[in-house]
């Protein structure tokens, strides 16, 4: 994610999602890398910069929220300080990740697809991370692990930050 210099997410600004949807626009198919971009810049997607993008590319807010909704990427909300990505796919499933996931819910109070109420952590569903020799995987703020269980997971989302 593009952050600001204290490596937050920049704080919402109506004029920098115009000005993202602007300088993309003429691309072929500019709807994707316009909600990247503005991803990237905030964090998530504000409900308040689907009128925006449609406004600039001649969309109906319907056509940019669909798109939004549509793809697991686009976040809706600010996520934690640290995000626990598990894999779901047939390998991890079949390596336990279930189990995984389970464990880790429980210890952090949250269910996948969540964030904690300190907003530490968002624990999301991924569906394949290339991991599958090493199943289950997750990834830990970006960084790939394999053969996960769910005390090596929570032991890496304690040590998150540190």
């Amino acid at each position: 994610m593009r952050s600001t210099t204290n490596g937050a997410a920049a704080p919402w600004d109506a004029a920098a999602v115009v000005m993202i949807a602007q300088e993309l626009k003429d691309l072929d198919g500019p709807l994707l890398p316009i909600l990247h971009a503005v991803n990237d810049r905030f964090g998530f997607i504000d409900e308040r910069a689907v009128p925006l993008i449609a406004d600039v590319l001649n969309l109906t807010r319907a056509e940019v929220h669909g798109v939004v909704s549509f793809y697991h990427d686009f976040r809706r909300a600010p996520a934690g300080r640290h995000v626990i990505k598990v894999c779901c796919a047939e390998a991890c499933q079949a390596m336990g990740c279930e189990r995984v996931v389970a464990e880790v819910e429980e210890e952090l109070g949250v269910a996948l697809g969540g964030t904690t109420p300190d907003n530490r952590v968002t624990l999301e569903p991924v569906y394949c991370l290339g991991n599958c020799a090493l199943s289950p995987a997750a990834l830990v703020d970006g960084k790939l692990h394999g053969r996960m269980d769910g005390a090596r997971l929570l032991a890496l989302v304690r040590g998150a930050g540190r």
